[in-house]
């Protein structure tokens, strides 16, 4: 009697597709993952701008024309690794994105004064909303 031990090649081509399958489904997700962390980095790159926004608005009471006058960086200056520019126009800070997420996509940031401060809403631009923080959508 003679006894094999191993794998036949049909068992190796099976695990071989299932492999696949799963690499076809989770190679776009982390793509995706990748994207929305790059959307969170020029968010964070505006951090900035809107405290330089907010405080301008405190001390003049009305909204810088931009970065200048803000008093942050020129817009191209304020880069990140997917971020093109940070750019400051009186109650909106745009942010422009690079090829890594979307070339020239943007996510526009609308100041808008309350009685308790100033409330920013990011639902501008145009970059898709599946893209985007949950509180962005």
């Amino acid at each position: 009697m003679n006894n094999q031990k191993g794998f036949t090649l049909i068992e190796l081509m099976i695990v071989v597709a299932i492999i696949g399958i799963l690499a076809a489904i989770a190679i776009p997700a982390y793509q995706n993952y990748t994207k929305r962390a790059h959307v969170t980095e020029g968010l964070n790159l505006a951090g900035g701008a809107k405290a330089a926004v907010a405080e301008y608005y405190s001390s003049n009471g009305d909204w810088p024309a931009g970065n200048t006058t803000a008093g942050v960086a020129p817009a191209a200056s304020i880069k990140g690794n997917a971020v093109r520019s940070v750019t400051v126009n009186k109650t909106k800070i745009t942010i422009e994105y690079t090829s890594k997420v979307e070339n020239k996509a943007t996510v526009t940031l609308v100041a808008a004064a309350t009685s308790g401060g100033i409330e920013w809403n990011c639902k501008g631009g145009t970059l898709k909303s599946e893209l985007r923080p949950a509180n962005c959508r």
